[in-house]
């Protein structure tokens, strides 16, 4: 196989990044209560009345538009494409941070924040697809894992620019992101995949042509995507063939577990109370505030490294490294605080907390918090994809919810080391059902992926493609 140039590479790129703004948008979103609500809190705030109870649901509602945008997200996908849904989002995203800059009224708040979780979902449902169908096989792992990147910049953004710049000037870096992506990514093209898929061959052929740089042949590739679409369709698109096909119960299985087990490991846990955590270890080590920044910088460091070596190195060996380093962190990190609440003296090893959770954000982020998102958006076909991704997102906001009620009871009724003693045995049980169930994708089209989850050998893939 000859090696990728990079001028095949770069329109596949130069589309991703347009195409991922929203992205960055959605991390703000995700991380903007945490420096926003100290100053709506405090006597600067330029809305009133802002209640302890109020700022609960300002975390809340977002997942709530997450959840209540499903149904659209599905219909946007299919019928308008991926391409014009990623527009959309972005455009309801833009209105959003408008909304936030311009009002002064709480209720006006709840309400972007409330379609922000919409657009994010919209977001994070087609811009995967998106990328796994107009990348090549070659570096897929790569874009797909932008998106992640594209969020952890925009949760350090806010980290950063909400705690240390006045109040407007985050809703004025989201409109600038999330108009950006209005404005230029209507000049990218369409999936190739989509325009197959619903009968525009010609202009998939010339939207191909186009991502790989122009110059190179494409016929072998639009054939393949054809014989792939045309196998699929076979398989009628419904909602219960995830159930009824058996390579669809695998994608499914597959898919529930590693979006599942990303916040039973206690990623969104440590991410919304590690003021708490930090404060329970008696660590005086970092202020909060630092931590915070200190987190998001370590784990986009080890997300930009694993999104360069991915492909390299391949999704399996990345997510059983990362399971298992990060479940080693959390037991470590329970014992601490197990030993703690035994009344044994750890002042002297007060800093193993601060310490495993920075440890933590990289160990999670080289493969948990990364290769789930990628693998999802390879792992269904044609027909389903908009289904099985909606689902992915939906047990990803689900298990988040699960993630952080178990938390609380278990740390109110026994104490802090009891969940992460849960947390490591999850994320160590992860590394077992990686290790006999998840298959290795790197460097396989979308259409040997399928033949693989029907229960072909790599030999018979390759046959079954030469035909």
């Amino acid at each position: 196989m000859e090696p990728i140039t990079w001028k095949q590479v770069l329109p596949q790129v130069v589309a991703t990044l347009l195409g991922t703004q929203m992205a960055v948008s959605d991390g703000m979103t995700y991380g903007w209560t945490s420096p926003m609500i100290p100053y709506l809190q405090s006597n600067a705030s330029h809305i009133p009345d802002v209640s302890a109870a109020a700022t609960d649901w300002l975390e809340t509602i977002v997942l709530m538009g997450a959840v209540t945008g499903l149904p659209f997200t599905i219909l946007g996908v299919n019928r308008l494409g991926r391409r014009k849904c990623m527009i959309l989002s972005a455009l309801i995203g833009c209105a959003c941070w408008t909304a936030l800059l311009a009002t002064s009224s709480l209720a006006a708040v709840f309400a972007a924040r409330f379609f922000s979780g919409m657009a994010g979902d919209m977001c994070f449902v087609a811009a995967p697809m998106y990328i796994a169908e107009i990348a090549d096989h070659r570096i897929r792992g790569f874009l797909s894992a932008m998106i992640y990147l594209m969020m952890l910049v925009g949760m350090l953004l806010v980290y950063t620019v909400g705690a240390l710049a006045p109040y407007a000037w985050v809703p004025i870096i989201g409109i600038g992101l999330t108009a950006c992506q209005v404005c230029l990514f209507p000049l990218m093209p369409e999936s190739p995949y989509y325009l197959v898929y619903v009968g525009r061959d010609e202009e998939a052929r010339r939207s191909l042509k186009r991502l790989r740089g122009g110059a190179a042949p494409v016929d072998a590739e639009m054939l393949e995507i054809q014989e792939a679409v045309r196998r699929q369709r076979l398989e009628t698109g419904r909602l219960q063939d995830l159930l009824l096909i058996d390579s669809n119960r695998k994608a499914l299985l597959i898919m529930l577990i590693l979006n599942g087990m990303q916040h039973f490991v206690g990623i969104s846990v440590i991410f919304m109370n590690l003021h708490v955590i930090l404060n329970e270890a008696g660590s005086a080590y970092l202020p909060t505030s630092t931590a915070a920044i200190v987190f998001a910088v370590i784990m986009l460091g080890a997300a930009t490294i694993a999104s360069a070596v991915i492909d390299k190195f391949g999704r399996k060996v990345l997510l059983e490294l990362s399971s298992l380093l990060t479940g080693l962190v959390l037991v470590v990190i329970a014992i601490y605080f197990h030993l703690k609440n035994l009344h044994y003296d750890v002042v002297a090893v007060s800093w193993i907390p601060a310490g495993g959770v920075m440890v933590y954000a990289a160990t999670f982020k080289i493969g948990l918090g990364l290769v789930p998102i990628v693998v999802t958006a390879e792992i269904f076909p044609t027909t389903i994809k908009a289904i099985g991704m909606t689902i992915a997102d939906v047990i990803y906001v689900l298990a988040s919810i699960i993630s952080i009620f178990v938390y609380s009871a278990l740390f109110r009724t026994f104490g802090m080391h009891a969940p992460f003693y849960l947390f490591a045995v999850s994320s160590l049980c992860t590394t077992g059902f990686v290790h006999f169930f998840v298959p290795e994708t790197k460097g396989k089209t979308l259409d040997e992926i399928q033949l693989m989850l029907k229960g072909h050998k790599p030999a018979e893939v390759a046959t079954v493609n030469k035909y």
